[in-house]
């Protein structure tokens, strides 16, 4: 059984840092990605950040480039999604998720999604 659990969410002043991370378990493909994604109070979810797993190719959305960085172990079983100078706007239910990249774009095709983990920023 695929499990990932979030964690690292919290309460953070702008300008602050924060380290996500997500606990993937039971998932044995051999091609697959890990993103994450969020989604604020009245908005659409959207694709943050992904990690291949073939190639650790890397993938970020325009908003969080030079701020964000996604990385994981070297058993592959957590990925971590650095965030630092959080600005309001990054408030948001963050998920991870897994799954086969469709046509090679690796925020598709994901099929598993953890429960999600809070960001607050605020001063």
């Amino acid at each position: 059984q695929v499990q990932l659990v979030e964690s690292g969410g919290g309460l953070v002043q702008p300008g602050g840092s924060l380290r996500l991370s997500c606990a993937v378990s039971g998932f044995t493909r051999d091609y697959y990605a890990i993103g994450w994604f969020r989604q604020a109070p009245g908005k659409e979810r959207e694709g943050v950040s992904c990690i291949k797993s073939n190639d650790d190719r890397t993938y970020y959305t325009d908003s969080v480039k030079g701020r964000f960085t996604i990385s994981r172990d070297n058993a592959k079983t957590t990925v971590y999604l650095q965030m630092n100078s959080l600005k309001p706007e990054d408030t948001a239910v963050y998920y991870c998720a897994a799954g086969t990249p469709l046509f090679g774009l690796c925020l598709s095709g994901m099929r598993y999604w953890g429960k999600g983990t809070l960001v607050t920023v605020s001063p």
